[in-house]
């Protein structure tokens, strides 16, 4: 009974400490970097990402490069929780696209991506197998499409623990990486051609 209960207090201290920080940026970007995708190509003048502060909103306009906007912190093992919409471009408008990295190298040589779109949301990238660098895309093995229609919010909560990635999006989990190859990477907010605001930037480390 004395072991449960130290234990159980040893449990209750460590949910205590625990914290969420607030990714948000300030309207300077400070502590986010603009990566180029590729990585050869130079980061053009052109900034396309801005922040209201009124709303507490990170609003990428996509009228710039394909570039990611990386938080310039190396992480190990965490939980991301992020709220995303796309801005309607129309009734016909079916090509949405942008995405939310993880574990991606320092300048995105190696990345690993949940994919945002209307078609569904699923894990893609390049991974470490047995020392070789190779593409992979999940989209065959996404459970369930459950992104809702251009101009609604839906929510991602994004696990990386070891060498586990688990996607979960408005509630379930739809897309797993089993083996991640690397450990400790950066995260990074994707611009590609749409307007994407995103919300409720929010940071668990659990290392």
């Amino acid at each position: 009974m004395k072991l449960l209960l130290v234990l159980f207090c040893a449990g209750a201290a460590f949910a205590q400490t625990a914290t969420t920080v607030d990714l948000m940026p300030d309207e300077s970007l400070h502590g986010w970097t603009r990566i180029p995708i590729p990585p050869v190509d130079g980061v053009q003048p052109k900034m396309q990402w801005h922040v209201d502060p009124a709303r507490h909103v990170l609003v990428c306009a996509g009228d710039g490069q394909h570039e990611w906007l990386r938080y310039d912190k190396v992480l190990g093992d965490f939980v991301l929780d992020v709220d995303w919409r796309f801005t309607p471009r129309g009734p016909e408008e079916k090509r949405y696209n942008s995405g939310i990295g993880v574990r991606l190298s320092r300048y995105g040589e190696i990345w690993y991506q949940a994919q945002t779109g209307l078609s569904g949301a699923y894990f893609f990238g390049n991974n470490f197998v047995d020392g070789v660098l190779q593409g992979f895309n999940l989209r065959k093995e996404m459970t369930e499409n459950r992104v809702k229609p251009a101009g609604e919010w839906n929510h991602f909560e994004i696990r990386a623990v070891g060498p586990r990635l688990t996607l979960a999006v408005n509630g379930a989990v739809v897309s797993t990486v089993p083996n991640c190859g690397l450990r400790r990477g950066y995260i990074g907010l994707e611009a590609e051609h749409y307007e994407i605001t995103f919300q409720n930037l929010k940071l668990q480390t659990l290392e």
